[in-house]
């Protein structure tokens, strides 16, 4: 067996690494700068260590029945694989409709190497349906071969959870699903072979997508619960921590927090549901509603920093505001759909100046996207309020009351400084 992974960001980097420990696995992506920097056993995403990339990594393209990860971004050296799997993202376009861009570009490289009998697995987060209705007749297009008669198709979604150190991809239960029986039993062969905590082999390839699409959804929807209850505590003037603290030592109570949902899933999977449903004539309600919570918070997070600001008789024009993190989470790269941007730009149209700090992301491709500056060095001054929106390590050992004017504010998003009476927090 010969694989080739499309893709090597947060998802197909980690999993090549991973199938490298055992087969032939050529890295393909369309960038230069990436594929030079991985074959120097550098990841920008941080998450595989240079010293456990090198332990794999082959300065030759490897045949099958050998083992070791070779980079490129020449499509003639994947012609060779029998099996091709496919981690590209699935973002929303402006009005928050899938776009399969990636996917189909994917879709279309795959083909176009396509041999008889080959085997093309798809990770990416989609609609149920999509797959096969949406990937299959590209692969058919560009190959000039009959699906389930020349080649086969498998989906298994990823379950990467970016900057987490616990849940590597070798410990995190593996969905599988095939096109046909005999393949769907070849997929979870495949991923049973490096994955240690076993895989889950569903029914259907619609089955595994909708359950992938369905996890981050969940997430969503939960994490909307506790953000309107926020809202409605701090109107009655109760602590949120507080209550869900109480609440919490109830054996069967979920535990989310309120916070912003950004990232490349879970603030954008719900909407692949939600587009899906609506083709079938149905409205789904709680989904989005969930959404246009969640989408709310970090002007919600600008306006109470403003309410605080005017109560503690500062000016919010001209004002100094240090916002802390720019990541879509905490220690993780990734500004992917960060809601981060909402708070700053809501600032801004108030008036006030605002300084962002992230010393973890690539603050001139964060500028590039957002028109937005990003320093990852702390000025040599005071500030009328600090919005400490993502606690990466590092900034959470920043002495926070040094850069505070007298009787400034800190706005803790994540509630994870202790209470104070100048600390607010959802």
């Amino acid at each position: 067996m010969k694989i080739t992974i499309i893709g090597l960001g947060y998802v197909g980097l980690p999993l090549a690494r991973l199938l490298a420990t055992k087969y032939a696995v050529v890295g393909f992506d369309h960038s230069k700068e990436r594929i030079s920097d991985l074959k120097n056993g550098l990841d920008k995403t941080l998450e595989v260590s240079e010293e456990l990339l090198k332990t794999v990594i082959s300065s030759k393209n490897l045949k099958s029945g050998e083992k070791g990860l070779y980079f490129t971004t020449d499509f003639e050296e994947i012609k060779d694989s029998d099996t091709y799997i496919i981690t590209v993202p699935t973002p929303v376009d402006k009005n928050n409709k899938p776009d399969f861009t990636p996917l189909y570009c994917a879709s279309e490289t795959v083909g176009k190497a396509l041999k008889k009998d080959d085997l093309v697995i798809y990770e990416s987060t989609v609609f149920p349906g999509a797959t096969e209705e949406e990937c299959v007749p590209i692969l058919e297009k560009f190959s000039g071969l009959k699906f389930n008669k020349d080649f086969f198709v498998g989906y298994s979604p990823e379950r990467i959870n970016p900057g987490d150190k616990e849940h590597t991809v070798e410990k995190i239960l593996k969905i599988t699903s095939g096109s046909t029986p005999e393949t769907a039993k070849k997929v979870n062969q495949l991923y049973q072979s490096v994955i240690e905590v076993g895989t889950h082999l569903a029914p259907s390839i619609k089955v595994a997508e909708a359950a992938k699409v369905i996890e981050n959804t969940q997430r969503d929807v939960n994490i909307a619960f506790v953000n309107e209850l926020s809202k409605i505590f701090n109107l009655m003037g109760i602590n949120t921590q507080d209550v869900l603290e109480a609440a919490g030592t109830k054996w069967n109570f979920l535990h989310f927090k309120p916070g912003l949902v950004g990232g490349h899933c879970t603030g954008v999977d719900p909407y692949y549901l939600a587009h899906k449903a609506i083709e079938f004539d149905y409205h789904p309600e709680i989904i989005l509603a969930g959404r246009r919570m969640n989408d709310s918070m970090g002007n919600y997070v600008a306006s109470q920093t403003v309410k605080q600001l005017l109560k503690k008789d500062f000016k919010v024009k001209d004002s100094e505001i240090l916002v802390l993190g720019f990541a879509f989470k905490e220690n993780c790269t990734d500004f992917r759909n960060t809601k981060v941007i909402d708070i700053v730009k809501n600032l801004q149209e108030f008036g006030a100046n605002v300084t962002v700090f992230d010393s973890w992301i690539n603050t001139e491709s964060a500028e590039k996207e957002y028109k937005t500056k990003v320093t990852k060095s702390l000025p040599n001054q005071k500030f009328e309020a600090i919005i400490l929106a993502v606690p990466h390590t590092d900034i959470l050992t920043i002495e926070l009351s040094n850069l505070l004017v007298e009787n400034g504010i800190i706005f803790d998003v994540k509630g994870v400084l202790p209470k104070s009476e100048n600390v607010f927090s959802l």
